[in-house]
């Protein structure tokens, strides 16, 4: 007998009733015409009994009360468009069209994208990069403090805590500083699901009542692909309005694997969660201290390596950049030594590092295959005789923004072409697309000379338009 709130259990006892599907999806649940390795008795529509994720009243409704007890918001919605239809949804409930907000410039390519949609005037915030390493700090209290001064009419603030690499923010202070003005923060947490569970709640953004959440629950919990969730944990923004927010932005036509999935990950974080969580912490420890025997690569917060990065509170410990600054190799060689040596396939290459994801799913057997390897390749290498040395990328001069700039007639140019001319796309490097242009902003030689580093050490610079080398201009 399943429980009535559990829509795994619920799909499961469906699929095996003798109800004949005159409904979509088209496969009709047809196993016997159809491979058994996709969940297709499963993957149902709005019918009977399932309730409307848009208009909840059923089990459904139950999954977001679950979520937000779970989470200790003021409401929670599951979403099923990944962290990026609830940054759409977010930033069109918080911000009005044409309004200023201020944008930590180390935002995923779904905030530029809101942006451009909302006509959103961005004032950016730049977080210092640690010269030896290359990884961006936390957004300082002190930089959010001087922009809502220098900028009254801000409406709202949008930033990524944690980072890509791990790096949280002093998310209480800037949420202070923006609710004293009046000003509600919207707080991109989608590699942040697991903060809650793993001893670092006092960090994540609903504790501190962030008004809008988005987490991930795919990157760093166990969840299928897609799997979000949505938080509203302070008082400047209705649930309501969000919630009909996410109507516009959200598929009209839910998938209940993945709902099941996040309703799945919610019933082991309620029963086993904080077991599986003082295992996992334990892995991480036994990993930090096999650190100890590298003599070249060094994990920052790990072993004899300090977590000293610039404007940050805390690093997340799940999260592994292996670094290489002061290696002879960079981080896209670690990378292929990693994947053919010992069949480990990374998150994300850098040029000084190489980024591991963890979670409260990886093994014991998982964590010794990458302590071996990690000592078998540091045992080869030499250490670099000058290390490299990074700076924070200068800001580009906005001159129009970017729905100005998506507007505007375009011309595609090389990059030696387009040098003081204003951008009509973003480019990135992606992972993770934090944006190293916009639209609307003036070509530099920083911009250009940072592409051809990227380039030169493996990584993969695009552009929205996907045209790289050539680059979109506004004529």
């Amino acid at each position: 007998m399943h429980r009535k709130d559990d829509l795994l259990h619920a799909l499961q006892a469906y699929a095996e009733s003798d109800f004949y599907p005159f409904h979509m999806p088209g496969h009709k649940r047809n196993t016997a015409l159809l491979p058994d390795a996709l969940p297709y008795p499963l993957d149902i529509t709005e019918i009977d009994g399932f309730d409307n994720l848009h208009a909840p009243e059923g089990i459904l409704k139950e999954l977001n009360n679950r979520l937000a007890v779970l989470y200790k918001s003021v409401a929670s919605f599951a979403l099923v468009n990944g962290s990026t239809v609830g940054i759409l949804a977010g930033m069109r409930a918080a911000a009005a069209p044409e309004s200023t907000v201020l944008v930590a410039r180390n935002v995923h390519r779904s905030v530029c994208n809101a942006l451009e949609l909302l006509r959103l005037k961005p004032v950016w915030l730049s977080p210092k990069v640690d010269s030896e390493t290359g990884i961006a700090g936390g957004i300082a209290e002190s930089d959010v403090r001087r922009a809502l001064k220098e900028h009254p009419e801000v409406r709202l603030v949008v930033l990524t805590s944690p980072t890509y690499d791990g790096v949280i923010s002093d998310v209480a202070s800037i949420v202070k500083a923006a609710h004293e003005k009046n000003v509600p923060v919207l707080l991109d947490e989608a590699h942040g699901a697991h903060l809650q569970f793993c001893g670092l709640s006092a960090f994540s953004g609903v504790s501190n009542k962030a008004d809008i959440v988005i987490q991930s629950l795919h990157k760093t919990l166990p969840a299928l692909t897609q799997c979000a969730v949505a938080h509203i944990g302070g008082e400047l923004i209705s649930p309501a309005e969000f919630a009909r927010q996410v109507s516009v932005f959200e598929t009209s036509s839910p998938s209940y694997v993945l709902l099941a999935s996040i309703a799945a990950c919610v019933r082991l974080l309620e029963t086993r969660g904080e077991e599986l969580f003082a295992a996992y912490n334990a892995r991480l420890e036994r990993f930090s201290e096999s650190c100890k025997q590298l003599k070249v690569l060094s994990v920052p917060g790990k072993g004899n390596c300090p977590a000293n990065f610039p404007d940050q509170t805390v690093f997340d410990p799940g999260k592994l950049p292996i670094l290489t600054a002061n290696s002879d190799i960079d981080g896209a060689a670690l990378a292929e030594r990693l994947r053919k040596e010992f069949h480990i396939e990374p998150e994300m290459t850098a040029i000084s590092y190489t980024l591991l994801m963890t979670s409260v799913c990886d093994t014991d057997e998982g964590f010794l295959r990458l302590e071996t390897a990690l000592r078998a390749i540091d045992s080869t290498l030499s250490k670099r005789e000058t290390p490299f040395c990074f700076s924070t990328l200068p800001l580009p001069r906005q001159v129009l923004t970017p729905a100005e700039a998506a507007a505007r007639p375009k011309t595609a140019l090389p990059f030696e072409k387009a040098l003081g001319k204003t951008a009509a796309e973003a480019v990135w490097c992606y992972p993770p697309g934090t944006p190293l242009i916009m639209p609307g902003e003036e070509i530099t030689d920083d911009l250009s000379d940072a592409v051809k580093a990227a380039k030169a050490h493996g990584l993969s610079v695009q552009s929205a338009s996907g045209s790289l080398p050539l680059l979109q201009v506004c004529n």
